[in-house]
């Protein structure tokens, strides 16, 4: 999972906390109220104004519209609005939105073009764009945890930075599950928005964790599965190869052939080995061109998933409740394991199990590659 894997598995030995603050900082506020951050979270800082708001994709600003006092003090925020910021690297990429209070005696706010009778929740994909376990941990997991607690019965309008053709085509589904609006793409769009009111951030409460104690409506990964099936499962009633009647058990085997490390070497015996246990099995090798809609009409419809520890495990997300998923832990990785898969897993009430590469089976992988056949 690109450079974020060597994080985790660092993390793995230590007692680090991604739900622990990063410093006792108070929440700055403008005078009324209207524009308050909370920076005092160590995954993420959280901007909003609560009021009117206007903004300008051309300079990414959000202006405060028509402010309470006559006369008020200019006020200018800035935020990243990107779950990961103690990743000092990845942050980089995540472009820096500025919050003001205006108009003072800086800028004055633009002339409304369009009008939005709804609040804005502003956020980026920038970080591992291209990374599927990514683009939930820090996208669509904090996303839903967003939601419910700042927007669980409201329409909202997401304004989202680095939201690529191919990255909006891949989840319009999963996007339109969430609000019933258009995204607004702050880097083409030239026109200016108005919006009820704006928040700029996600909230994140670990990795690969929905923590119901921490939401307003106690939802759980379940409630977040159920949202997965509003988004792709209609598929169940549209083609596909998938969706005709399954004879036998299916079993999905994650495919990583050309990868480099954790790849099953004998992937051919293993799928022969379990077809003659009687399941059907399917060799699934996901890409970033692979349609969700797909993906989830075979993993819906599948009793067990098999895979070595990868981004690709992902996709047991979209396996049923009561359904098996097998990850096969390389050696030393158990922590990352189990925060990345083995949870979230355990919590959709899916069977969970583990194959583990001991230090045993890696030196007599090791001897046999010194062996001359």
């Amino acid at each position: 999972m690109f450079a974020d894997k060597k994080c985790l598995e660092l993390k793995s030995t230590s007692k680090w906390d991604p739900l622990l603050p990063s410093s006792p900082m108070q929440p700055s506020q403008s005078p009324g109220g209207q524009i308050s951050c909370d920076r005092s979270h160590h995954n993420y800082d959280m901007c909003s104004i609560n009021g009117p708001t206007v903004l300008d994709p051309k300079t990414s600003t959000f202006y405060l519209v028509d402010p309470t006092t006559s006369t008020p003090p200019l006020l200018v925020e800035k935020i990243r609005p990107y779950p990961r910021k103690w990743e000092n690297f990845v942050m980089k990429r995540i472009k820096e939105i500025t919050i003001t209070s205006g108009p003072g005696p800086g800028p004055r706010s633009p002339k409304c073009e369009t009008q939005h009778n709804a609040p804005a929740l502003v956020f980026s994909v920038a970080g591992y764009n291209g990374n599927f376990w990514h683009e939930f941990n820090d996208g669509f997991v904090p996303l839903f945890i967003t939601v419910n607690s700042i927007f669980p019965d409201q329409d909202v309008i997401f304004v989202i930075d680095k939201a690529r053709d191919w990255w909006v085509s891949k989840y319009a589904g999963l996007l339109k599950a969430f609000s019933k609006h258009p995204i607004v793409n702050l880097d083409n769009d030239n026109a200016t928005h108005c919006f009820t009111s704006a928040t700029l951030g996600l909230i994140s409460h670990g990795f690969m964790t929905i923590d119901p104690t921490l939401l307003p409506n106690s939802a759980t990964f379940t409630h977040f599965r159920a949202l997965l099936d509003k988004a792709y499962g209609y598929g169940r009633n549209q083609p596909s190869m998938y969706n005709s009647q399954v004879t036998r058990p299916r079993l999905v085997l994650m495919s990583r052939k050309g990868s480099i490390g954790r790849v099953i070497l004998n992937e051919d015996e293993v799928k022969r080995v379990a077809e003659e246990a009687g399941f059907d099995v399917i060799v699934f090798k996901p890409s970033v061109k692979t349609p969700l809609q797909e993906a989830y009409a075979l993993i819906n419809t599948s009793h067990a998933m098999v895979g070595v520890h990868g981004a690709a495990l992902t996709h047991s997300l979209f396996l049923r409740p009561g359904s098996v998923l097998v990850q096969v832990v390389p050696l030393g990785l158990e922590w990352v394991a189990d925060v990345c898969f083995a949870k979230s897993a355990k919590e959709m009430g899916i069977e969970y199990m583990e194959y583990k590469i001991n230090a045993k089976r890696v030196a007599w992988w090791r001897s046999m590659m010194r062996m001359k056949w």
